[in-house]
C-alpha cells in the first residue's frame, strides 16, 4: 500500500467523529480493500475526474450498511439485561433470531397437496369439527415430526374456555390429541400433562414452587414494566394471566426468540421445579422470563395460569381421560374392538379411566396406548407397587333401615368409621416404605413412626404389601382415640421420631397387594383373609378395624352406638362376598357410610370452601361475623355459592379463621365464582381452605347457585342452619363436596315438600 493510502487510512479513523451527531453515527463503518483501489498507486490509469475522496468512500459504505439494516451489538449493560431476560445477544444467536416474527394468525400455514393456502387461524378452527368428521391432518400448521407449537395448545385452551358443553369440550380435546398423534406423537405426553395442569404424577411430589409475587416480578422484568403497575392492573382484571397477556400485547422486542414449543414449555417447567438451594428463586424467575419473552398471542395468559396451577378453562381431568380414550379409538392402528363391544368410544373411555385409577402415570399410559392401542391397555398398564391407586370411597346413607333395603339380598359387613387420616402404605421388597394420602400425596416424611410400626408388625412371610388404613391420633395411656383436630396439629413434613408429641394408631381395613399379587379384583372376604394373615396386632399401634357381619337391625344399631362411644364417626357398611371388589377412585354403592348424626339431619356433612365474608357487628366487631361458602363443580372448574354460615364458631375459632383468611382477601370475586347479586359480601377470598359443615336440611334457593339446573332449572341448592364442624386440612379446595354430590344429597332427603323453598335464608 502506498504512503498516500496509508495517510488516508489514518485520517479515516477520525472521520466517524464528524458524523457523531448524525443518524449515521449509529451505523458501523468499514472500508474494504476494494474501496481503496481507487487511491492506490497501482491504479495509475484511472482519470482524475473519477477519483473519489475518502469522504465519498466512507459515506458510500455507511449508506450501504444502513440499507442493509445491519444489527449492532448491544452495550455491555444492555447485553446483561437481555441475557437475564433470556434474549440472545451473540452474533450467532442474533442470526438465528432474525427470521422469527410476531405470529400472525392470518398468515399462510402449511398447505396440503391440491389445496390452496390456509391460515393458522383457519387450521386451529377446524378443531371444532365433530370428531367423526375431523381430519387430524387438517388442524396442524406445522410439518409432521416437527415440535408442536405451544400456540396450538394455547389456542385450544382458549377454545375450550369459551365452551360450556361437556360433549363439545370432549370432542375438541379429542381432536387436539388426534392432531398430535398424527403429526408429532412424541409430544402427546407433555400436551396431556399441560392440559391436566400438572408436570408430574401427584405421588412424585414435584411442585413448581412459584408464588404470585415471583410471577409479578418476572412479568415486570420480562415486559419492562413496574411491579406497582402490574399489581394495579391485577386488581382491575383479577387474573394475573390476563395481566400477562395485556403486558405482552403492548410491548415490542428488539430481538425475537424462536417460537415456543410444547416440549420447550414443559421441559422448562420441570427444570423450574428442580431448582433448589441458594438463589433458586432467581433461577426460577430467569426461566420464567425466558418463556414470557418468547410468548405471543394468548400464550402469556396460559403460561402464567399453568405456573400458578390455575388453568381454569373448565377442563376436568376425567374429561381429559375420556378424550384420550376416544382419540385412541379414532387413531387406532393396532387392533379393533371386540364384536361384543357395542359402543367403542364409551368402552375406550372407561378403559382409560380405569387404568389411570390404578396407574396414574401418563408417562406409562401414553406410550402403551400409542404402541399397543386402547384395547390392550389393561394388559400392559396395571397395578404397580410404589404407585398409589385412587382410594375407594363410600356413599352416604341416612339410617340402618336404608342399608338393609339396599343390601337385602347381599351379605355385608359393618366396620367402625375412624376419624383420622386415610393412608395407603406401600412396603417394597427392599424394605423401603412409602405412605400416600387420599390425594396421592407422599406423606412418608410426616409419619416416621408409622414406617417403623408397619415394619415391626408385619409377619416374616410378608415381603411386600399395600395396605389401606386410617391413621388416627391415639392416647396409649388411656387407650383412647383422639379427635381429628389433635392429629392435625402434627407437623406435615420432615418429622423426626424425637419431635413426635402426638402418638398415632394404624387401623387397617383392606389389603390391595401382597407378595407380588394384586388383590383389587378379589372379593372383600378374600382381601380380609390376606390382611389378617399378614400382620400381628399391637394395641395402640396397629389394629384391625372393628367389624361385625350381621343383617339384624337392632344389632347394627347397637354396633353404631358402640362406634360413636368409641370416638368414631359412625360405620362403613360394605358388601362382603359378592360385588365386593376394590374399585379405585370410585364412590361406590357397594360401600355405604352411616354417621352418628345422620338420622336427625342431612345424610352427610359437606366439605365447603369459604369464598367471601361479612364484617362482624356487636360482639363480633373486628372479626368476620359470617362467611359465604361454596361447593365445587369439577366439570366446570368453578366454585358455586351454597350458604352463608355464622354458627358453630367459638370466639377463638372465629378470631383464628379471620386471622388466617385476612391475607387471602382479593379485590373482587374470581371469574370462576358463581354467585347471585343478592348476596353482597364485604370481602372476597382466594379459595384456600375446606370447612366441614353440617346442616339441618337442603333446600331449593334462588339466592345460591350450587347445582343450578340439576334439580331446578333456574335455582340452586342451599343449606338450612349450617354449622361449622371442623377445618379439613387434609383437603384442598378442588376436593370440596361437588355440586353433583349436593344434588344427590338433596334427592336423597326423605321429605322434599313443595313448600321447602328458601327465598331469603341467611344461615
Amino acid at each position: 500500500m502506498s504512503t498516500v493510502s496509508s495517510c488516508w487510512l489514518a485520517q479515516a479513523r477520525f472521520l466517524p467523529l464528524l458524523y457523531s451527531s448524525s443518524p449515521l453515527s449509529r451505523v458501523s463503518f468499514s472500508i474494504s480493500p476494494s474501496s481503496l483501489r481507487f487511491f492506490s498507486s497501482k491504479n495509475p490509469k484511472r482519470p482524475m475526474a473519477e477519483k473519489r475522496t475518502i469522504a465519498d468512500v466512507l459515506m458510500a459504505n455507511a449508506r450501504a450498511a444502513a440499507a442493509r439494516k445491519k444489527v449492532t451489538r448491544p452495550s455491555p449493560k444492555k447485553r446483561k439485561a437481555l441475557e437475564d431476560n433470556g434474549t440472545p445477544t451473540t452474533e450467532s444467536e442474533l442470526k438465528q433470531t432474525e427470521e422469527p416474527k410476531e405470529p400472525n394468525l392470518k398468515k399462510v400455514a402449511v398447505a396440503k397437496k391440491g389445496e390452496g393456502p390456509i391460515s393458522v387461524e383457519e387450521r386451529i378452527g377446524k378443531l371444532k369439527k365433530k370428531a367423526a368428521d375431523f381430519d387430524p391432518k387438517s388442524a396442524a400448521f406445522w410439518k409432521d415430526g416437527e415440535p408442536v407449537p405451544f400456540l396450538f395448545v394455547a389456542r385450544a385452551f382458549d377454545m375450550i374456555a369459551n365452551e360450556t358443553g361437556r360433549i363439545v369440550i370432549t370432542e375438541l380435546l379429542c381432536n387436539v390429541f388426534r392432531t398430535i398423534i398424527a403429526s408429532t406423537p412424541g409430544d402427546l405426553i407433555p400436551v396431556i400433562y399441560l392440559s391436566a395442569n400438572k408436570i408430574a404424577p401427584a405421588h412424585e411430589g414435584v411442585e413448581l414452587g412459584i408464588g404470585d409475587a415471583a410471577l409479578i416480578k418476572a412479568l415486570a422484568e420480562a415486559y419492562g414494566r413496574k411491579e406497582e403497575m402490574i399489581k394495579k392492573q391485577l386488581k382491575e382484571l383479577g387474573d394475573l394471566g390476563l395481566v400477562a397477556k395485556e403486558s405482552r400485547s403492548s410491548q415490542s422486542v428488539m430481538f425475537k426468540p424462536p417460537p415456543l414449543t410444547v416440549a420447550k414449555v414443559f421441559d422448562t417447567f420441570r427444570v423450574i421445579a428442580k431448582e433448589s438451594g441458594k438463589d433458586s428463586q432467581d433461577k426460577k424467575r430467569k426461566h420464567i422470563k425466558g418463556l414470557l419473552v418468547a410468548a405471543t398471542d394468548c400464550e402469556p395468559l396460559y403460561l402464567v395460569r399453568l405456573l400458578q396451577s390455575k388453568l381454569r378453562i373448565g377442563l376436568a381431568e376425567q374429561t381429559l381421560l375420556v378424550a384420550l380414550g376416544q382419540a385412541a379409538v379414532y387413531s387406532g392402528k393396532h387392533s379393533n374392538p371386540s364384536s361384543q363391544i357395542q359402543s367403542p368410544l364409551e368402552e375406550a373411555a372407561k378403559i382409560v379411566k380405569q387404568v389411570y385409577s390404578v396407574l396414574p402415570i401418563y408417562d406409562k399410559i401414553v406410550p402403551a396406548l400409542l404402541s399397543g392401542g386402547v384395547w390392550k391397555l389393561q394388559e400392559t398398564c396395571n397395578f404397580t407397587l410404589g404407585v398409589p391407586v385412587g382410594p375407594m370411597l363410600a356413599k352416604p346413607t341416612k339410617g340402618v333401615s336404608e342399608i338393609l333395603d339396599k343390601f337385602q339380598d347381599t351379605e355385608f359387613t359393618c366396620e367402625y368409621k375412624y376419624d383420622g387420616e386415610r393412608a395407603q402404605i406401600h412396603y417394597m421388597e427392599d424394605g423401603s416404605v412409602e405412605i400416600y394420602s387420599r390425594n396421592a400425596e407422599r406423606n412418608t416424611g410426616k409419619f416416621p413412626d408409622v414406617v417403623h410400626s408397619v415394619k415391626r408388625v408385619k409377619k416374616s412371610s410378608v415381603k411386600s404389601f399395600v395396605l389401606d388404613c386410617e391413621v388416627v391420633a391415639y392416647d396409649r395411656d388411656k387407650q383412647k382415640i383422639l379427635p381429628f383436630q389433635i392429629l392435625s396439629t402434627r407437623a406435615r413434613k420432615g418429622v423426626s421420631m424425637s419431635d413426635i408429641k402426638i402418638d398415632v394408631c394404624i387401623f387397617a381395613f383392606d389389603m390391595l397387594y401382597v407378595n407380588g399379587q394384586p388383590l383389587l379384583q378379589e372379593q372383600l372376604n378374600i382381601r380380609r383373609e390376606h390382611l389378617y394373615n399378614s400382620f400381628e396386632e399391637e394395641p395402640g399401634v396397629f389394629q384391625f378395624a372393628t367389624t361385625i357381619t350381621s343383617n339384624d337391625l337392632e344389632e347394627i344399631q347397637k354396633f353404631l352406638e358402640n362406634a360413636v362411644n368409641s370416638s368414631c364417626e359412625g360405620l362403613i357398611v360394605k358388601t362382603l362376598s359378592r360385588d365386593a371388589t376394590y374399585e379405585p377412585s370410585k364412590r361406590s354403592h357397594n360401600w355405604l357410610k352411616l354417621k352418628k348424626d345422620y338420622m336427625d339431619s342431612v345424610g352427610d356433612s359437606l366439605d365447603l370452601v369459604p369464598i367471601a365474608a361479612f364484617h362482624g357487628r356487636g360482639k363480633r366487631t373486628g372479626v368476620y361475623g359470617a362467611f359465604l361458602l361454596a361447593c365445587y363443580d369439577d366439570s366446570k372448574e368453578e366454585f358455586q355459592s351454597i350458604c352463608k354460615i355464622g354458627t358453630g364458631f367459638s370466639e377463638a375459632t372465629l378470631e383464628e379463621c379471620s386471622r388466617r383468611l385476612l391475607p387471602k382477601v382479593i379485590p373482587k370475586p374470581k371469574p370462576y365464582y358463581r354467585h347471585t347479586d343478592t348476596v353482597n359480601p364485604d370481602v372476597w377470598f382466594e379459595p384456600s381452605e375446606v370447612w366441614e359443615v353440617k346442616a339441618a336440611d337442603l333446600t331449593i334457593s334462588p339466592v345460591y347457585c350450587a347445582a343450578t339446573g340439576v334439580v331446578d332449572p333456574n335455582k340452586g341448592i342451599s343449606l338450612r342452619f349450617p354449622r361449622l364442624i371442623r377445618i379439613r386440612e387434609d383437603k384442598n379446595p378442588e376436593q370440596a363436596t361437588s355440586s353433583d354430590q349436593v344434588a344427590e344429597m338433596y334427592n336423597a332427603q326423605k321429605s322434599n315438600h313443595s313448600n321447602n323453598h328458601d327465598e331469603d335464608e341467611d344461615y
